[in-house]
């Protein structure tokens, strides 16, 4: 069983970052299928989500966001392409962020 970790920190605080998460969401339900759990906690959030051979969790705090997942035997070989996904997907969602506070700090 092959197994993803990722990890992105972020200086956006847990109501952006809780916005985020619930994109991040959105989009593996409609792009991949996911059944994704949105579960909101008073420090950190917990995105669970699952398919056939697929399951994981992404945890969201005011610093960082931490996706674990574990892969079946047959999705496993396409390890690094999921991978790549996630990370492309997350990155996309996470820069517009990033840029948002640059130009503030830049102003």
């Amino acid at each position: 069983m092959a197994e993803l970790h990722i990890v992105r920190k972020h200086t956006l605080g847990l109501a952006k970052a809780r916005r985020i998460a619930f994109k991040w969401a959105e989009q593996a339900e409609a792009e991949f299928g996911m059944d994704c759990v949105y579960q909101e906690g008073d420090a950190a959030d917990e995105v669970t989500f699952s398919r056939a051979g697929v399951n994981g969790t992404l945890q969201v705090s005011a610093a960082h966001f931490d996706l674990r997942a574990q892969l079946g035997f047959l999705v496993g070989a396409f390890k690094h392409t999921i991978e790549a996904e996630i990370v492309k997907n997350l990155d996309a969602l996470l820069a517009p962020q990033v840029k948002k506070r640059t130009q503030k700090k830049a102003v």
